[in-house]
């Protein structure tokens, strides 16, 4: 890990959160968007300095090629993507993108420029050869290139690192094709030509979700879905902040300077930085649990969207300074797993429940289901015999003894290794009190599983 670029980025973080108050997860939510190269739908009323952070933000990325456009259904495509260069059609013309990438023209441009003022003796003659050498290289490459159908993109979204398309839901019918293929697949075709999109990330920001339901709006869930991450803001809560925040606008005269910037080339390194971070298999496993425990309680979740989740874990914890995805970084997937709002709480509450502390969760689970074999046990007295009883809580126990070993196989501090032991003691006390109350002699779980495995 580089640790100048992660101090880099928290650097540019940190200044954004100081002068947008309470937007602490937006601010990350942005800095692992352009990390991982996602897109990003922030939903909040109006007022909630949504498109303020991610202004703020953006403007830190030196040398990244920028774009912003409010949505509306007047918006058209050659707004957002250039329009044709007419040149290009007529016989004898030369698409503009041609001469700027022609590096003989281009110079000659350059020194006609420079020699315009020029009012010494013979200038003019000067200008006059390069004016003839220009018009004999435009003829030259009007007979390679003539009739090309060419869109003029300087300055719109296929020339541009980072988009921010505001209130996108209100685009157009005719544009949503266009706008899929931009967000999903980074390319744009017009004329039958296709050129590929250079955009990190978009962003978008609206005060409301449309009702996919209603067959006017349904049309725009393919969109939607396009923004992997997404956020929803609040109004200020705090007092404190809502004041610091009114004396800083009051006492500031235009925008400050930016203190920790970000180059385009930097933001690059810190993207290969994060992919170098690795995803033990033991966290793949615990996101396989995450994904099960919110699918049995209704959440629809894709199998695109779960097998997708690791970059932004990588993301989560290459800030968070470590060289391998742990099980905290998971709870991250809170602004990535959720569809509908109203599943936010029940998504945040299971990652933090089964990730802040992923291991006590497994150990509960064994002691849950160890205290229920010993219920069974209890309750089948009088109905079966003491030896199908024990033999039968003998192997539940020895079953959810290996899964112990298991995981002290895996265990990563002496903290958790504590952990373990004490759950084993647990259930050495649930087994050694079923044999006492059956009459048979007690043998440790360590010893019947040496056998078993022996």
């Amino acid at each position: 890990m580089n640790q100048n670029l992660r101090d880099k980025m928290r650097a540019r973080m940190e200044e954004v959160r100081a002068q947008a108050a309470e937007r602490d997860d937006l601010v990350e939510v942005i800095a692992i968007a352009l990390l991982t190269r996602k897109n990003v739908f922030i939903l909040g009323d109006t007022g909630q300095a949504k498109s303020y952070a991610v202004n703020l933000f953006r403007a830190g990325i030196t040398g990244a090629r920028q774009f912003e456009r409010l949505m509306s259904k007047q918006t058209d495509e050659e707004a957002l993507f250039g329009r044709l260069d007419l040149s290009s059609l007529i016989p004898g013309g030369v698409p503009e993108h041609v001469l700027e990438q022609d590096a003989l023209y281009s110079a000659m441009y350059q020194k006609l420029k420079e020699n315009l003022d020029d009012t010494l003796d013979g200038a003019d003659e000067q200008r006059r050869e390069l004016l003839d050498r220009m018009a004999l290289r435009r003829r030259a490459l009007s007979e390679l290139h003539s009739c090309e159908p060419s869109v003029i993109t300087r300055g719109k979204i296929p020339d541009s690192h980072i988009c921010f398309l505001d209130e996108i839901f209100k685009a157009s019918d005719g544009i949503l094709n266009a706008l899929l293929t931009a967000l999903n697949e980074r390319r744009y075709t017009n004329e039958g030509k296709t050129i590929g999109i250079p955009t990190i990330s978009f962003f978008s920001a609206s005060n409301e979700i449309p009702n996919f339901n209603a067959p006017e709006e349904k049309i725009l869930k393919p969109l939607y879905d396009r923004f992997e991450l997404k956020v929803v803001t609040e109004y200020v809560e705090s007092r404190d902040a809502r004041l610091a925040v009114l004396k800083r606008k009051q006492g500031q005269r235009g925008q400050p300077p930016i203190a920790a910037p970000i180059s385009l080339a930097e933001l690059e390194e810190m993207q290969r930085d994060v992919q170098s971070i690795t995803v033990p298999d033991r966290v793949n496993e615990l996101m396989d649990d995450v994904l099960c425990e919110l699918r049995s309680r209704g959440v629809h979740i894709s199998d695109r969207k779960y097998f997708g989740y690791a970059p932004i874990a990588q993301a989560k914890a290459w800030l968070e300074g470590r060289d391998a995805v742990g099980p905290a970084d998971l709870t991250i997937l809170r602004h990535y797993l959720w569809t509908a709002p109203e599943e936010r709480a029940m998504i945040q509450s299971v990652l933090e429940r089964m990730c802040s502390d992923p291991l006590k969760e497994r150990l509960d689970g064994i002691l849950t289901a160890a205290l229920e074999s010993y219920q069974d046990f209890e309750s089948s007295a009088g109905s079966a015999p003491n030896t199908r009883r024990i033999g039968k809580l003998r192997d539940e126990f020895i079953q959810l003894y290996e899964k112990l070993e298991e995981l002290r196989a895996n265990a990563q501090s002496d903290g958790e290794l504590r952990q373990i032991a004490d759950c084993v003691s647990e259930l050495e006390g649930h087994s050694k009190k079923a044999h006492e109350a059956s009459s048979f002699c007690y043998a440790p779980l360590d010893q019947i599983y040496a056998l078993k495995a022996g």
